[in-house]
Formats: structure tokens, C-alpha cells, sequence
């Protein structure tokens, strides 16, 4: 069975979803195909901090700036910054007036969903495969063995996109940083040590080459990334199906560390791999006809800058309101969008990877601090 759509994005990220927002406020329709099997299909997990010239910009273009004030999360701005030995070089409270208020991905993604008509997903839908049929138009497959053809293809699936291939051929490489993700639950009553070294927003902890990064979330647990530099196949040698190994595998990298610290690792709850991938710094492509990508099918970049979920959120809008503003001219549309996402995200790619080698460099603590404690001019 093969449908057809004016528009068809794929991918129900934050991306995705709000240029789906930003294109109904308009009075234009377009079709989401998300591989998960519903809204419910998998937890969201993590805090991001909403920027207030990107992904705040956004969600004012999508007209749930009210409602994103009400999920913020209160006191997450606060930020500690410590060292091996767990003494805390940098700490920041959270007085309200900082402009990177954090909030829950889900509750942020349940936010653009109740926001869309019901009938805009098609839940469950993995694209198989992207093709172009001449005059603008392509066609995508599914898995099911459907299909639907479109006059605008957008690609807002993530770092591993089946349209990214229609524009590019460049794919992420890893980065050289892996991720034990580590949920530390009810962690003032489970874990209360853990919650007293984190405290109440965003934690820092560098050493030499590896680190700790972490949030308190709103549900009361720490959500913690230890991050190492490491060889690509390392995580291949760690067995995570089984949780002990897989602790004693990544600690043995924290050797040294104070214990309270190495509690990150060794509590946890849960534990979970995760190589961090990037698309070259500057990626871009020559304008095709009728398709074009937005958030990490675009640009995905290391998170040491913050701004992956800022920039999708971005994306989607100043697409959906360069369609809005080009009514019949579709080329003209997203001319103008890429002209403003490719040295905005090359900006941010760039910036992310600078913050990686700064980060797990050799004196990254000692740097970090200095950049924490300049000051605006220095910055």
C-alpha cells in the first residue's frame, strides 16, 4: 500500500516534533513517521537545559513557551564542578534568573505531543529505505512492506538518518569519548551520599581523560554518564548483561577517585554503553530538490556543548515558518532555512568539539575551572 503527503517528516524526536507544531500553527499538515511503537514505547530519560536564543526561541514559535514554564524544573540550574578527590572547585546556585532553565526530555516531548492533532503520527513506522522519483518528489518504505510518496521530505532522524544518504554521503564517526550511562533511583533515600555529592541541578567531575557527568532529575534519581576516553572497541570487551562486570570494567578507569564519586558507578541501579558519534564539523550539502534534514541528521555532535536538542528544536521551527513564508515555493523555502543551519550548526559543532578535547584533555579540571571563573570578558 503506498499513501501520499504533502509533507512527510521522519522521526518524532524534538526535532521533528516541533516542526510539526510550528507547521499546524500555520494551517499546514504534514505527516510524522516515528519508529517507536507509541509515545510510551521507551522512557525519554535525561535533563537538558532549553537555551534561551535557540530552543526557547522554538517552543516561542510553536506557541508552548506558557506551558514550558511549567515544566521546568526548579533549582535545576544549579551547577558544581569537583575533582578526583571530590572537592568542589565551582558551585553555582540556582537563583532563577539564568537564561538555560532545565527541564525533563519526556515531559518536553509530552509538551509538542499533546500539541499535535492525534492522527499526525504514524506510529511503529521503521523506514527501510529513501528514494527520489524526479521533480522533487521521493518516496520512503517501510518495514511493513507500505510506502508513501511526498512532495517534501524532511529528515529529522537522528544521527543514523535513512534520508541523510539522499544529500550526503557522510556518516558519524566516533569521537573517541564512550559513556557508562548509569540511573541512580530515589537516590536521596537509596542513595543519599550520591545526592549529597551531586547536589541539586548539573555535576561536573573531571580527572585526567575521563569523568563524570550527571543530573538530578525530577523524578528524585541521578542520571549519570561516566565518560572515558577510549578506544572504539573497548566497550565490546565490557559484558553490560551483566551489571557487576560491567562496574568493575568502568571503575577500573576511576582508580583513585574518592569513593563517594566511584558510588556513581558501583550504586547504580542501571548501566548502559553508549560511544559517542559526530558528524564532521561544517557538514553540509548541495540543495536537491525536495528533501532536506534537520537536528542530528544534520549536524549530530558530541554533547559538551549542549546544544544537540537546542538546535534540533531550532531546525524545526525556522523550517516549518520558511515553508509557512514561501507559500507554492518549496525550493525558495529551504534555501533560506539551510542558508541560516549550516554556519549555525558548524558554530556549535565546532564549539562541542573544542569542549571535548578541553574536557578530557590532560589538565581538563584545571581548565574547566579557569573557564568557569574568568568571567564574561575572558569568555
Amino acid at each position: 500500500m503506498t499513501t501520499h503527503h504533502p509533507i512527510a517528516i521522519i522521526g518524532a524526536g524534538l526535532g521533528g516534533l516541533t516542526a510539526a507544531r510550528v507547521l499546524h500553527i500555520h494551517g499546514i499538515e504534514a505527516a510524522l513517521f516515528e519508529l517507536e511503537a507509541s509515545a510510551a514505547a521507551r522512557t525519554q530519560g535525561g535533563m537538558l537545559d532549553i537555551h534561551e536564543e535557540s530552543g526557547q526561541k522554538a517552543l516561542h514559535a510553536a506557541g508552548l513557551y506558557d506551558g514550558f514554564l511549567k515544566i521546568v524544573h526548579e533549582g535545576g540550574q544549579e551547577m558544581r564542578l569537583v575533582g578526583p578527590d571530590a572537592t568542589v572547585h565551582v558551585s553555582e546556585k540556582d537563583d532563577g534568573t539564568g537564561g538555560r532553565p532545565e527541564v525533563d526530555r519526556g515531559d518536553l516531548r509530552d509538551l509538542l505531543l499533546n500539541s499535535l492533532p492525534e492522527d499526525t503520527i504514524r506510529w511503529g513506522s521503521k523506514v527501510t529505505g529513501a528514494r527520489a522519483l524526479g521533480d522533487g518528489r521521493h518516496e520512503v518504505t517501510f518495514a511493513d512492506g507500505s510506502a508513501s510518496t511526498t512532495d517534501l521530505l524532511i529528515g529529522a532522524d537522528g544521527a543514523w538518518s535513512r534520508v541523510r544518504p539522499l544529500l550526503s554521503d557522510a556518516m558519524p564517526t566516533y569521537t573517541g569519548i564512550s559513556f557508562a550511562e548509569t540511573d541512580l533511583f530515589d537516590a536521596d533515600v537509596r542513595h543519599p551520599r550520591s545526592a549529597a555529592v551531586v547536589g541539586g541541578g548539573f555535576f561536573i567531575s573531571l580527572g585526567s581523560r575521563c569523568g563524570f557527568l550527571a543530573h538530578r532529575e525530577t523524578d528524585g534519581s541521578l542520571h549519570v554518564y561516566a565518560a572515558l576516553k577510549a578506544d572504539g572497541g573497548w566497550l565490546h570487551t565490557v559484558d553490560f548483561t551483566d551489571p557487576a562486570a560491567a562496574k568493575t570494567a568502568v571503575l577500573s578507569h576511576f582508580e583513585g577517585w574518592h569513593e563517594d564519586l566511584r558510588a556513581l558507578i558501583a550504586d547504580a541501579d542501571t548501566i548502559t554503553p553508549r560511544r559517542i558519534h559526530a558528524l564532521p564539523v561544517g557538514h553540509r550539502w548541495e540543495r536537491i530538490a525536495g528533501v532536506t534534514l534537520l537536528g542530528d541528521a544534520a549536524h549530530v555532535m558530541s554533547p559538551f556543548a549542549g546544544e544537540g536538542a537546542n538546535l534540533a528544536m531550532l531546525d524545526g521551527a525556522e523550517l516549518a515558518e520558511a515553508i509557512a513564508a514561501h507559500p507554492g515555493d518549496t525550493e525558495a523555502a529551504l534555501t533560506a532555512y539551510e542558508q541560516a543551519l549550516f554556519p549555525r550548526s558548524e558554530a556549535s559543532a565546532a564549539q562541542s568539539a573544542a569542549s571535548l578535547e578541553t574536557m578530557f584533555g590532560d589538565r581538563g579540571l584545571e581548565q574547566m575551572i579557569e573557564f568557569f571563573t574568568a568571567g564574561p570578558a575572558a569568555e
